[in-house]
């Protein structure tokens, strides 16, 4: 899988507040529902989230997303690439800042 970094943001989103509507989660990532839907859809195909029903009244249904064993290290991994990166750049502006001067 590609570090794709829309999956990295929707498994952190569920990771910290997996009962969000389909609209929260939307919402907060910058997302249209439809790029919602195919990014839920891409993280179930690869094993990384489960979908689950649950009733918050007797008229409607809702969804939690839960992340997976595999998903958490996924989850884990992209982390840290992230953080590698983010120092990476950090190190290239400090020299560069260093060279400057």
């Amino acid at each position: 899988m590609s570090d794709n970094p829309d999956h990295f943001n929707l498994l952190r989103k569920i990771d910290n507040k997996s009962k969000s509507s389909q609209r929260e989660l939307a919402k907060d990532l910058g997302f249209s529902l439809g790029k919602l839907n195919y990014c839920l859809k891409a993280l179930k195909e690869k094993g990384l989230i489960k979908i689950k029903n649950f009733e918050k009244n007797p008229k409607k249904i809702n969804y939690i997303y839960v992340l997976t064993p595999k998903g958490i290290a996924r989850k884990t991994k992209l982390t840290i690439n992230f953080m590698k990166k983010k120092l990476q750049e950090y190190d290239e502006l400090k020299s560069e800042i260093g060279n400057n001067k």
